[in-house]
C-alpha cells in the first residue's frame, strides 16, 4: 500500500515504514498526480481534499490530523466511497492555554479583574468546555451559546445568542466553520450581529477566520462598537487583513492550538485511525520523543501580588500571547514561514509550580487549570 503524509505532521516518521510505500509532500506539492495511486492521505488543513484532488485515485481513508475538516469535501468522499476522519479535541487543551494568555494579558493590560466581567462562550465542544472550566476557575461569569448541543440536551445550561449580545464583556468563538444549514458559521459575527451588541465587549477569534466578517470587524473596531478584538484565524491566510492586525489588541498566526503537544494528539489520533481501518495492527501507537522546554518548573514569590498577578505569572511563564503577536506584526508577509517552524510550547500539565506566600485558595486554581504543585 502506499500513504502520502503532509510533511509538516510531526512525530510520525517511522510510523508507515513497516507496512507501506510512505511520501511526505509539502501540502502545496500534494496534487492530484501525486495522490492517484496512494491508498490513504493523512493531511492537514492547507490540502483541500476534493474531487479535483481525489477523482480517478485508489484513495480510500483520508486522516486530518486537525479539528476542523472543512478542508475535506465529505459529500464528493461519501459519493467516491471516501472515508475520512478527524483528530476532534487533538488540541483543545492548547487553544485553551491560548485563550487563558489572551484573557489574561488583555485584562493585565486594561487594568481590569477577570472575576469582575461576564464571558459568553459560542461553540461548547471540546475547546469551548475547557474554556468554561477555566472562566469558572477564573471566577467569572459564564454564559454558554450552542445550538446543535441544546437541541440534544435541552435548554438548561444554554442561553440564545442574543443574551450574550446583550450581557457579556468578552465573547469568545469556538466554532467550525459551516457555510450552510440550520447551523452556518460563515461570517457568523457580521454587521447585524454587531449591530445587536450592547457592551462595548472584546471578542476573540480562535476557531476559524472566516467566522468573522473582516470588513465589518474594522469597522466595529473604528467605530468603537467593540473595546478589543483578538485573531488567531483570519480570511484569507496566510494573505491577512494587515488592517485589521494593525487595529487588533493582539494578532497572532493560526496557533492558538499549535503546542506540542496538540500537534502530538493529532497525530497520534491520525496513525491510530489508519491502522484501524487498514488492520495494521497499531491501533496503540504514541508518538514518541515530544520536545519539552528548556525549564518546566516555575517560581513565583506571590508577596504583594494578587491572585490575578500570580495566575498570569504561571501561565505567561508557559505562553505568553504578546510574543507572537510582536513576531506577526514585524513580519505579516512570514505568516506560513512561522507557522511551519513554531518554536517549542507545550501545555500546564508540563510544568510544575514552585511558589511562597500563596494562599490555598489560588494554590487550588492553578491546579484546576492542570499545574502540577512541585512536592506533591
Amino acid at each position: 500500500m502506499k500513504i502520502i503524509i503532509d510533511d509538516k505532521i510531526p512525530y510520525i516518521r517511522g510510523a508507515f515504514e513497516p507496512f507501506a510505500e510512505v511520501i511526505y509532500l509539502p501540502g502545496s506539492k500534494t496534487t492530484a498526480e501525486q495522490v492517484k495511486d496512494a491508498d490513504a492521505l493523512i493531511t492537514r488543513t492547507r490540502t483541500q481534499c476534493n474531487r479535483e484532488l481525489l477523482e480517478g485515485s485508489k484513495v480510500k481513508f483520508i486522516a486530518t490530523a486537525t479539528i476542523g475538516f472543512d478542508h475535506i469535501d465529505t459529500e464528493y468522499c461519501k459519493k467516491a466511497g471516501i472515508e475520512w476522519t478527524n483528530a476532534p479535541g487533538c488540541n483543545a487543551g492548547s487553544v485553551h492555554q491560548y485563550i487563558a494568555s489572551a484573557l489574561f494579558s488583555y485584562a493585565l493590560k486594561n487594568q481590569f479583574l477577570l472575576n469582575d466581567k461576564t464571558i459568553g462562550i459560542v461553540g461548547v465542544g471540546h475547546v469551548g468546555s475547557k474554556v468554561a472550566n477555566l472562566c469558572k476557575t477564573i471566577g467569572m461569569k459564564i454564559m454558554l451559546n450552542d445550538p446543535p448541543r441544546e437541541r440534544k440536551e435541552g435548554p438548561e445550561a444554554f442561553v440564545p445568542l442574543e443574551k450574550i449580545q446583550n450581557e457579556a464583556d468578552i465573547i469568545t468563538f469556538h466554532v467550525p466553520l459551516n457555510t450552510t444549514g440550520e447551523d452556518a458559521t460563515f461570517h457568523l459575527v457580521n454587521e447585524k450581529f454587531i449591530q445587536k451588541i450592547k457592551n462595548k465587549p472584546l471578542l476573540i477569534n480562535s476557531c476559524r477566520g472566516e467566522v468573522f466578517d473582516t470588513q465589518a470587524i474594522k469597522h466595529a473596531i473604528k467605530s468603537k462598537t467593540l473595546s478589543g478584538f483578538i485573531a488567531d484565524c483570519w480570511e484569507n491566510e496566510p494573505d491577512i487583513d494587515r488592517m485589521l492586525l494593525k487595529v487588533s489588541s493582539y494578532g497572532t498566526p493560526h496557533i492558538a492550538g499549535y503546542s506540542k503537544d496538540g500537534k502530538a494528539n493529532g497525530t497520534k489520533m491520525s496513525v491510530q485511525a489508519v491502522s484501524r481501518f487498514f488492520d495494521l495492527g497499531i491501533d496503540d501507537w504514541q508518538p514518541l520523543n515530544v520536545e519539552l522546554p528548556r525549564e518546566t518548573t516555575i517560581e513565583i514569590d506571590g508577596t504583594h501580588k494578587n491572585e490575578q498577578e500570580i495566575l498570569a505569572e504561571a501561565i505567561h511563564s508557559t505562553y505568553n500571547i504578546k510574543t507572537d503577536d510582536e513576531i506577526l506584526r514585524e513580519n505579516p508577509q512570514e505568516f506560513e514561514i512561522y507557522r511551519g517552524n513554531y518554536p517549542v510550547r507545550r501545555e500546564f500539565e508540563t510544568y510544575k509550580i514552585k511558589a511562597s506566600n500563596i494562599n490555598k485558595e489560588t494554590w487550588g486554581k492553578l491546579k484546576k487549570m492542570g499545574f502540577k504543585i512541585a512536592g506533591e
